[in-house]
């Protein structure tokens, strides 16, 4: 069921990319432009095996066509045990369209190493706004769903989660 709903949302994704309306500002002036890269850095805190966490990461995003980019993402949650790393994978949309606020809208899958334990993979969706900031920097908040795949209740108490995101990314 993961890879089909996977499939799904990269199809609908790549769909809205192709049919959305050029009438954005020129390529040279917008951050989200085909053949733009992102980089991005994450921090903040997490929990998870009953443990809190501190975490950092970051990615690079490329952007095949105007608002559609494709990325990956590394995490390190640590200052607990067991540690963690997260490896994602992911495809976005955003509505480059809209004047002062991008809202955007994504899907990715992780696979999450744990020191000491088998590995876990999920697959989640995303969505939420840029804010600019500067020329060339935007501040995203947003939400995310996550499923867990081959997820044991009895070992972990929830097969999916639901919350909140924030990023600050850097347009090249």
């Amino acid at each position: 069921m993961g890879r089909k709903l996977w499939t799904a949302l990269c199809a609908t994704l790549l769909a809205v990319g192709t049919i959305a309306p050029a009438q954005a500002q020129t390529a040279a002036a917008d951050v989200f432009s085909q053949g733009r890269v992102h980089g991005i850095v994450t921090a903040g805190s997490g929990s998870a095996f009953d443990e809190t966490y501190l975490i950092l990461g970051a990615g690079v995003s490329y952007f095949l066509l105007n608002g559609l980019s494709v990325g990956v993402n590394l995490e390190t949650w640590r200052g607990a045990n067991p540690t963690l790393t997260k490896l994602t994978p992911s495809v976005q949309y955003v509505f480059y369209q809209v004047r002062t606020i991008k809202p955007y809208v994504g899907a990715f899958y992780r696979r999450t190493y744990i020191n000491g334990a088998s590995d876990l993979d999920s697959y989640g969706a995303r969505a939420g706004a840029y804010l600019q900031l500067g020329r060339n920097a935007y501040l995203g908040l947003g939400g995310v769903y996550e499923k867990y795949s081959d997820c044991r209740e009895s070992t972990y108490r929830s097969c999916d989660s639901t919350y909140p995101e924030a990023s600050l990314t850097f347009a090249f």
